[in-house]
């Protein structure tokens, strides 16, 4: 097994990290506590490199410094120090956020970009409607006068037959054939199968 390399050529007085990530993964608290401000520092530094905002950094840090309480157990001191995987795991969290963070633009720019648009269905909806109120026009002219003054009554005014009877001093029997002959017609014209 390789020995543990010091920057500063000196080793840190107490125990090594290795055996405090062991200590950890059994849930000593304490041991944790010395992790912590062994690996707080470097962490901040390696995530603030990455986001370069120093709130998500601080909460991405935090973020990673949990992990190592709730993931201890996984540490496997053969693979590699215990500093490099708590590093490891912060370049991956940093690495997460920008990801997140890049995703989530793009959603709302493009959800701004949607709304701006009209969808395909309804600019296509409307000139169906056009056309089809066109070709209604074009076929209540094709009426009688007394047939189209029934229908624009009783069916855009709203009338009952009834109503149309009083409102044109008509017996009411007259106006449902006018009312059924120019249905009718408006049928035929517009292609509407029976």
């Amino acid at each position: 097994m390789k020995e543990a390399v010091h920057i500063s050529g000196v080793p840190s007085p107490g125990p090594d990290l290795q055996e405090l990530m062991v200590r950890v993964a059994r849930g000593d608290q304490d041991a944790f506590a010395s992790v912590y401000d062994a690996v707080s520092g470097p962490v901040l530094g390696l995530v603030r490199s990455v986001l370069r905002d120093p709130a998500q950094s601080e909460e991405v840090a935090q973020e990673v410094l949990v992990e190592v309480w709730r993931t201890a157990p996984r540490f496997q001191a053969s693979r590699g120090s215990a500093m490099n995987w708590v590093l490891t795991l912060a370049h991956h969290r940093a690495v997460d956020r920008v990801r997140s963070a890049e995703a989530a633009a793009a959603r709302e720019h493009k959800a701004a970009l949607l709304e701006r648009m009209p969808a395909f269905d309804e600019v296509s909806e409307q000139v169906e409607t056009r056309l089809e109120r066109e070709q209604v026009r074009r076929c209540m002219r094709t009426l009688s006068e007394l047939q189209r003054e029934s229908v624009t009554l009783a069916y855009y005014r709203g009338l009952t037959y009834r109503e149309v009877s009083e409102l044109l001093s008509v017996p009411l029997g007259t106006i449902k054939t006018r009312l059924r002959d120019g249905l009718i017609r408006l049928r035929d014209c517009l292609g509407v199968s029976a």
